[in-house]
């Protein structure tokens, strides 16, 4: 069976969009869209380029009547891309969905505590219904009395909350602060709700563009569309996606259909990403899906594309994967595909890359408690960051010799070289040599070659006042000090049996080694990444590691939509714009690796659906 390429078309058949979306952005007559932009689209060079007119066309006016151009963005990435794109313009105010739901209603604390005390009165009654119907002295059980518990205290102590807070991108633990899903739910209730709050987002942001809006939570979007009837004819919503990129839960399913009257649906065809090959592959992925079909530019390559069917029992499935690499790279004559490192590869859970980068042990502890895990992924959370922030630049720097980075990251992170500190002495030279002393004692723990512990690095760091301790490892720094740990404001653990205490416990045994590829990970510099990690992103070549037993996840089965017995059609239908997603995200070359325990039922699948030729499936990688 051969796949046969699409044919090339016109490189300016998309002209038309920019032009549309320009037209829709005149505020004597404004006109909300809805952009359909398929992979590889150029989706946010249209949102840039729209910026870009508004900022030649409207900065003036915008200006005087003191109103910016909203922005909402899936990441703080994007977010500071466009931002820099736009040349930093205060003009134009970009920002993530909570960083700007949270600017519509920060202040608004009566509103926010009325609300409060009803949704917290209806979730306190829901937990008691179900525990009265439920079995007593089971695990859930706990769970429910211990949030009834943590609800009611919070409820009760609401009339003593004068201001609340909210960070994006923190924990938000304190007694005052809500939480991500909370800033969400009151900024949708408040724009449906309040009229005059419709009014002060309209007259604020006359237009309001969203980028990956098929991903945007659902209740803001709901409620920004009731701003915009409320606001007709002051108020243009723009809207960037791809219903088939919609890899979250909390998005609206449907958006794009069923429009309110006089919306503009520019669309675009063109593909400047991918090669021929896979516009073909990822046509044929989309086609159950819906009617959009994308073309590959003129002069784009014919690419390759490879499906390796792998047992799900393999012992060693890294050695698998390099070895499937080094098979592309005889297949596509790129000697890249041997080096791991000139490879994205990208796995569906975190700990599937924590596995194959070697940084398991420290990484597990903390990512497995829920309250920590958005700001642990983020690179924020202050336990995790103490070692990737401070010590790793610090040991590095001395390990390399560097000099000038030893005395910079020593003059800005150190307690001893504060200015309190040094006028607190007489001799200033003996405090320098007090900080070379501490680094000394620091570096001999890889003395003889070996591989010290978290806890050994923070006990050596806290003995010596090198560097400043965070609040949450302050327990294991000063074991023999005893915290307060019972103020949620503090951040720190609410008692030594506690999950968060036993995480860090966990935590600190794992070998320091773990904490640059933990570090390069965060980052995005490592070769590893999650398949909903890259939406947006491209690389040259692109391994996709689907191997539902290891990653142990619900919202994802690749075994289903392979042909698998299905666990409903939501999660066939919600892994197939995953599968698309990351199949979109290569420039030249693709390589697919499926574990399974049903070989032959997914051979047969795929060339059924017409998605590869024989010659493009591999079962044996090492003959």
């Amino acid at each position: 069976m051969t796949v046969a390429q699409p044919a090339k078309v016109d490189d300016d058949i998309d002209g038309h969009v920019d032009a549309e979306i320009a037209e829709c952005l005149n505020l004597s007559s404004p006109r909300s869209f809805f952009l359909f932009a398929g992979a590889g689209s150029g989706k946010t060079r249209s949102l840039v380029t729209a910026l870009w007119h508004i900022q030649k066309t409207l900065s003036e006016s915008l200006k005087l009547k003191g109103q910016r151009v909203g922005v909402i963005t899936f990441t703080n990435a994007a977010s500071d891309e466009i931002k820099g794109r736009l040349l930093f313009d205060p003009l134009i105010d970009v920002r993530t969905i909570h960083s700007f739901a949270w600017s519509l209603i920060e202040g608004l604390n009566h509103d926010i505590r009325k609300w409060l005390c009803v949704e917290l009165a209806a979730n306190i009654k829901r937990l008691q219904g179900e525990e009265e119907r439920g079995r007593k002295g089971t695990k859930a059980s706990t769970t429910r009395l211990s949030k009834i518990t943590s609800k009611t205290n919070r409820l009760q102590s609401l009339n003593g909350i004068r201001r609340f807070v909210y960070s994006p991108t923190g924990d938000n633990r304190s007694r005052d602060s809500l939480s991500h899903a909370e800033v969400l739910q009151l900024t949708a209730h408040f724009l449906t709700e309040k009229p005059a709050m419709q009014a002060i987002l309209a007259g604020r942001y006359p237009i309001l563009l969203i980028d990956e809006s098929q991903d945007t939570n659902k209740h803001l979007v709901d409620a920004l569309f009731a701003v915009h009837t409320a606001q007709k004819g002051k108020f243009v919503l723009g809207l960037f996606g791809d219903m088939m990129q919609r890899i979250y839960n909390d998005g609206k399913e449907g958006l794009g259909e069923n429009l309110p009257e006089g919306w503009a649906t520019p669309g675009k065809k063109l593909n400047y990403r991918c090669p021929g090959r896979i516009v073909t592959l990822i046509n044929k992925v989309r086609s159950t899906a819906d009617k959009q079909q994308q073309e590959p530019r003129s002069d784009a390559a014919d690419g390759f594309v490879r499906l390796f069917i792998l047992p799900s029992g393999l012992t060693d499935k890294a050695a698998a994967e390099q070895a499937a690499g080094r098979r592309m790279a005889m297949i596509t004559g790129d000697e890249e595909w041997a080096n791991p490192k000139s490879i994205k590869t990208l796995t569906l859970e975190h700990r599937m890359a924590a596995t194959r980068m070697g940084f398991l042990e420290m990484f597990v502890p903390l990512y497995e408690v829920e309250s920590w895990r958005t700001s642990f992924l983020e690179g924020s959370l202050p336990a995790a960051r103490f070692f990737t922030e401070d010590v790793l630049p610090l040991v590095k720097a001395k390990q390399s010799g560097d000099r000038f980075a030893i005395c910079r990251i020593a003059k800005a992170l150190s307690p001893l070289l504060t200015s309190e500190a040094i006028r607190a002495v007489e001799d200033k030279k003996a405090q320098l040599q007090k900080v070379t002393t501490a680094i000394d004692l620091l570096m001999a723990l890889w003395k003889n070659g070996t591989d010290p512990t978290l806890l050994d690095v923070l006990h050596c760091v806290a003995q010596s006042t090198l560097l400043a301790i965070p609040e949450s490892l302050q327990t294991n720094a000063f074991p023999g000090e005893s915290l307060d740990a019972s103020d949620p404001a503090t951040g720190a653990p609410e008692g030594p049996e506690s999950e968060r205490a036993e995480a860090i416990d966990k935590f600190l045994k794992a070998p320091f080694s773990q904490v640059e590829p933990f570090a390069d990970y965060l980052s995005g510099k490592a070769h590893f990444d999650t398949h909903q990690g890259v939406k947006g992103l491209e690389f040259d070549r692109v391994m996709v590691i689907m191997d539902d037993e290891e990653a142990r996840g619900f919202l994802f089965k690749y075994e289903d939509l392979f042909g698998g017995k299905s666990s409903g059609e939501k999660t066939v239908e919600a892994t197939r714009r995953l599968f698309y997603v990351t199949c979109s995200r290569a420039k030249q070359s693709l390589a697919l690796i499926a574990y399974t325990d049903a070989p032959e039922r997914v051979r047969k699948f795929v060339l059924q659906e017409g998605w590869f030729s024989d010659d493009e499936i591999i079962t044996e990688i090492w003959g």
